[in-house]
């Protein structure tokens, strides 16, 4: 059964910084690119960065380009995605999923960016 977990989303304020990870299962995760989506209240889920199946190639959305960093670890089943300079418009539940995948979402992690 193919499952994603996030984590690490909190509250922080402008100009901070977060680390979310993503643990996915029920699949052979080398083998597949992983994406970060995020969604803000009453908006679509939009991409936000994407990984190559060996990490070494990666995308991000002119919205956090130069400021969001995706990685992963392919020993732990996991994707990262480092957040700096983080800004209120980042406020939203991120979320990741694997390339080639209709199913089910993960539960997702909420970031907030407020003083």
């Amino acid at each position: 059964q193919v499952q994603f977990v996030e984590s690490g989303g909190d509250l922080v304020q402008p100009g901070g910084s977060l680390r979310l990870s993503c643990a996915a299962s029920g699949f052979t995760f080398r083998n597949y690119a992983m994406y970060w989506y995020r969604q803000a209240p009453g908006k679509e889920r939009d991409l936000v960065a994407t990984i190559s199946s060996t990490g070494t190639s990666t995308n991000y959305a002119d919205s956090v380009k130069g400021r969001f960093t995706i990685s992963r670890d392919n020993a732990k089943n996991t994707v990262y995605l480092q957040m700096n300079s983080l800004k209120p418009g980042d406020t939203a539940m991120y979320y990741c999923k694997r390339a080639n995948w209709g199913g089910s979402w993960g539960q997702g992690t909420q970031v907030t960016v407020s003083s």
